[in-house]
C-alpha cells in the first residue's frame, strides 16, 4: 500500500497540474501497476481545483478502468474536496462508456 501525503505537495490548496500529474505519473501508477492500493490523504487541504484532481485521476481511470477505483481511495476529504472528485470521476466515467457499452 501506497500512502500519498497530498499536503506536502501542495500546502491548502492544491491547484498545480503539473504536481498532479507527476504524482499520477510517479507515484500512483507505479503502484497500480503491481496492484497496490494507493490512498491519496488530503488531510491539511482545504481545497482542490478541478484541474488538479483531473490532473491527478482521470487519466489513470482510462488507463486502467474504472474498477481502478477499487484500488485508488481517498482519505481525510472534506466536502467540497469530495465533490470535486466525485465530479471529475463521473466525468470520465461518461467520457469511458460509449453506446456500444451500453446493453
Amino acid at each position: 500500500m501506497k500512502e500519498i501525503l497530498l499536503y506536502k505537495y501542495s500546502s491548502d490548496f492544491a491547484e498545480n497540474k503539473d504536481i498532479a500529474r507527476k504524482l499520477r505519473l510517479e507515484d500512483i501508477e507505479p503502484e497500480l501497476k503491481v496492484n497496490n492500493v494507493v490512498t491519496i490523504d488530503f488531510e491539511g487541504v482545504t481545497s482542490a481545483t478541478q484541474s488538479f484532481i483531473h490532473a491527478l485521476i482521470s487519466q489513470t481511470i482510462r488507463d486502467f478502468g474504472v474498477d481502478v477505483l477499487e484500488k485508488l481511495t481517498f482519505k481525510n476529504c472534506n466536502e467540497k474536496i469530495q465533490t470535486v472528485i466525485e465530479i471529475v470521476v463521473e466525468y470520465v466515467q461518461d467520457g469511458i462508456f460509449t453506446e456500444d457499452d451500453i446493453v
